[in-house]
């Protein structure tokens, strides 16, 4: 495009991640009964959950295609505003009886300047709750 003015690319209004699991039920159980999340649609094979304004979050039933431990590369993280916030999900977890998902209660972590818990869901990803204590991180 030599010579031509740069097009106008039309922004993105909404964001999908999606991830895979052997059990839908386990996973809906999990980010909607356990973590709260909405339900936005269900496809059959995949279950898609609203995290917030425009953020969603969708599980399809694992195919051969997978490759194996699939989960152990990926980090889920949900953006919460304050640490008492981080606490609180924390409390949540424990009056649900969830321990067995903890995978390390909320702590500082300076290297990074946030506060975060850790826990695994049923397919063995491990999800992050934390906020972000560097002042410069978009708050919108």
């Amino acid at each position: 495009m030599t010579g031509e003015e740069p097009m106008e690319l039309p922004p993105f209004n909404q964001q999908v991640t999606f991830l895979y699991c052997d059990d839908l039920d386990a996973a809906d159980a999990f980010y909607r009964g356990l973590l709260g999340l909405p339900l936005a649609l269900d496809q059959g094979a995949c279950r898609i959950y609203r995290v917030g304004p425009g953020a969603f979050l969708g599980f399809c039933r694992g195919t051969n295609n997978m490759p194996p431990n699939a989960a152990s590369g990926v980090i889920l993280t949900l953006v919460v505003d304050a640490p008492a916030d981080v606490d609180r999900w924390h409390a949540h977890l424990q009056a649900a009886s969830a321990e067995d998902h903890i995978e390390k209660p909320p702590a500082h972590n300076p290297r990074f300047n946030l506060y975060h818990l850790f826990l695994r869901d049923p397919a063995g990803y491990l999800v992050e709750i934390q906020v972000f204590l560097e002042p410069t991180w978009p708050r919108d």
